[in-house]
């Protein structure tokens, strides 16, 4: 160890100093984040580079139809866009629409109803600050985000049962805090490492059109291989470097198909995989049936929600729309398109 260390001493230094200037590969997590998004790049262009380099018949089939490869580099161009559209887009975090709520209420001209006070020890009824070592007591005003989170649940709910216990700020139904991230997550849905982001509420409808766009273009380079691998005879090698690949992108197109499916579930009914996966575990869901989405609001509605961006917050539903909800469906109920 002893012989190694004046070997790793000056690499270490070089590492660190090459870390230091570039602050996106000093955190470890956002440099694993790249990795996987590198990786991802480099699979897509190995897949289309097979066929480029090793089918003479299919850059024929180029030149003699350049509509068809055209079709093809737009599809992948148009994906690989989405990708990184979808991996550079916020989630929807609590922080920023506190702060929308706080700059369009009038008690913003308040500093101290308004301010998000990170550096301060919180009691349910007292706000001790701790700057400059003197402590300072004031009765804690509600604040124009605490009233309108109070207003989606039901009458005479804590606001100190509501406040996450990591970041310190009033959670409205549906949210939840992501330890990846370090910060709440509107409609948390899930946090998707390929993409090294969430998806909630904001960027839910970038992740559906994403994995669409993935599922068809690996439909599309599959339907290319299985038409390279029945032409003529090719030495041995190609023939098994098509077959691994064609295994790769076919349980690829498997996972994302499955994914795509089960996204536009949730998005008909207004779920999220948090809340199917963990339904039992969130308090306002446990007595709720499981056949009853308690934030659907019709197949039409959500659908609008989703893709015109109406990001409103969801109130928890009555006892009453729960019962009608609840309610079996009947004949008279589908000529009138109750699920839209």
């Amino acid at each position: 160890m002893g012989v190694c260390c004046p070997f790793l001493q000056p690499w270490d230094r070089a590492r660190n100093q090459f870390l230091i200037n570039l602050p996106c590969l000093s955190d470890p997590v956002r440099r694993s984040s790249l990795l996987l998004k590198l990786a991802l790049v480099v699979l897509h262009l190995v897949f289309i580079g097979f066929l480029f380099f090793f089918d003479a018949d299919f850059i024929e089939k180029t030149k003699r139809d350049p509509w068809y490869m055209g079709c093809y580099l737009l599809l992948f161009s148009a994906t690989l866009l989405q990708y990184f559209v979808t991996s550079g887009s916020s989630p929807g975090y609590v922080v920023d629409a506190m702060r929308d709520v706080c700059e369009t209420s009038a008690m913003y001209r308040n500093p101290l109803a308004c301010s998000i006070q990170h550096a301060s020890r919180k009691s349910e009824s007292v706000v001790v600050n701790v700057e400059g070592g003197s402590a300072s007591c004031a009765r804690r005003t509600p604040t124009p985000w605490g009233k309108l989170v109070l207003d989606l649940y039901p009458p005479g709910t804590s606001i100190r049962n509501l406040t996450c216990g990591y970041c310190h700020v009033e959670q409205p139904p549906r949210t939840k805090h992501c330890h990846d991230c370090d910060r709440c997550v509107l409609q948390f849905d899930h946090h998707c490492v390929w993409l090294g982001t969430c998806i909630g509420q904001k960027n839910h409808c970038k992740f559906w059109w994403y994995i669409c766009e993935e599922t068809t273009l690996c439909i599309w380079t599959l339907i290319m291989y299985v038409d390279y691998l029945s032409n003529v005879a090719k030495p041995w090698w190609k023939n098994a470097i098509i077959i691994l690949l064609l295994v790769i992108l076919a349980i690829s197109l498997i996972f994302v198909m499955l994914l795509l499916i089960f996204h536009s579930y949730l998005i008909l009914t207004n779920q999220s995989t948090y809340e199917l996966v963990r339904r039992r575990r969130i308090p306002y869901m446990r007595n709720i049936p499981e056949r009853v989405h308690p934030f659907s609001r019709g197949i039409r509605r959500n659908l609008y929600n989703v893709c015109c961006g109406n990001y409103n917050l969801d109130s928890l539903p009555t006892a009453f729309e729960l019962e009608d909800r609840s309610r079996p469906y009947t004949c008279i109920d589908m000529l009138k398109c109750r699920c839209c």
